[in-house]
């Protein structure tokens, strides 16, 4: 397959090509610039700007995607519909509302002193933007999946299927670390809200992790190009954790004047158990992600954009690892970050700095294979040379 660089592809191609998961570079960016601002250690002079400069380069791409995307659905209207019913290209739009997720978060943290408490608010904004986003996509591609995407078989089954439904579980633990900046009604309103944004989520994505599982041992390890999808099962489960701790710590202490009060405290223990649990779970995964990856790396792993998926799963693995340490003030738990954290910090440079190659040279702007009645003549011939 012939591709032009970047320099040479008119605006039109790359318009017409572009797809959502770019959107995975915002959410291996910005979990980058948590997890460094989570470790609360002055690893160099000026980390603090560091990662604020980070969190504003971040919320530059998110703004550039979006403007991509929306206008690739006004100027290239046909390719919507193609889109919605490609069977892995659409689960990327549920990277959309988990890209903005460090977006807001970064406004809570770094937003006040550059603009004050109004970041506060904006924070607060874009995080109910996301539970309307996370709510939308997780049940819109499920719904699309039981009807008109009719590629759907368990041998062709991958991790994939996760990205719509940890979106809601994502934006609930957003809402635990968020609630403590506001006051007790409104974050008494957002953990409500975020425990059912959580059960939205992690009992669905049990359920395909089992069917994966299932998928694994019956028709083997997928094709190369989907080698690295192994690791996004580490998502609902960092995630997963995370958001019960998150908003059991939120809950310990905005509830306590509130008609909730009398389970503030279970909602603790609870998150503390059940959080651990999930975790543990997610252990298992990360080993065997690791042991899949190895696999594939001695037979040549070809990159593509899916190598964003090195980058956030195991971003929010660290973040539940770093809060379990906190809670229990065990420290295998703030070693066993440390090093999650370098491994983050490793694939995050040589991932972001492989996606520039790939834009440049031109190959990542290629959307999936384009029906005839698109009337993109360039998308079928890529397609019938591949």
């Amino acid at each position: 397959m012939n591709l032009k660089p970047l320099s040479s592809k008119s605006f039109s191609e790359v318009l017409r090509n572009f797809t959502p998961n770019w959107f995975t570079l915002n959410m291996g960016t910005g979990i980058a610039f948590l997890t460094l601002h989570n470790i609360n250690a002055n690893i160099f002079y000026g980390q603090t700007q560091f990662d604020m400069i980070f969190w504003i380069i971040d919320i530059f791409f998110f703004l550039l995607f979006s403007s991509l995307l929306i206008a690739r659905a006004i100027f290239y209207p046909k390719t919507t519909k193609l889109l919605l019913s490609h069977p892995i290209q659409s689960m990327f739009l549920g990277a959309i509302p988990m890209a903005l997720v460090p977006i807001l978060e970064g406004f809570a943290i770094f937003g006040p002193s550059i603009i004050g408490n109004k970041a506060l608010d904006i924070s607060l904004y874009l995080w109910w933007f996301d539970v309307f986003l996370a709510i939308g996509v997780g049940w819109l591609l499920p719904y699309l999946m039981f009807t008109i995407q009719k590629e759907h078989k368990l041998k062709n089954m991958t991790a994939v299927w996760l990205l719509p439904i940890v979106a809601s579980e994502v934006t609930a633990s957003a809402g635990g670390m968020l609630a403590p900046y506001f006051s007790n009604s409104i974050g008494e309103t957002i953990i409500i809200l975020s425990y059912i944004l959580w059960t939205f989520s992690v009992p669905l994505a049990f359920s395909i992790l089992v069917i994966l599982f299932l998928r694994l041992a019956t028709h083997k390890l997928p094709d190369k190009a989907m080698a690295t999808t192994s690791w996004l099962t580490l998502g609902p489960l960092g995630t997963g954790a995370l958001g019960l701790l998150l908003l059991g710590n939120s809950a310990k202490n905005i509830l306590i004047d509130t008609s909730l009060q009398g389970i503030s405290s279970f909602l603790y223990d609870f998150g503390l158990i059940a959080g651990l649990l999930i975790w543990g779970y997610g252990l298992w995964w990360y080993f065997m992600a690791w042991f899949i990856t190895l696999k594939f790396f001695k037979e040549g792993l070809p990159f593509n954009m899916g190598w964003w998926g090195f980058t956030f799963p195991v971003g929010v693995f660290t973040a539940s690892t770093f809060q379990l340490w906190k809670e229990t003030g065990i420290n295998i738990f703030e070693y066993f970050g440390m090093l999650l954290s370098i491994q983050l910090i490793i694939f995050w440079i040589i991932v972001f700095i492989k996606t520039l190659k790939g834009m440049w040279n031109g190959y990542l702007f290629h959307a999936p294979c384009l029906s005839p009645e698109t009337g993109l003549p360039k998308a079928k011939e890529k397609c019938k040379k591949k």
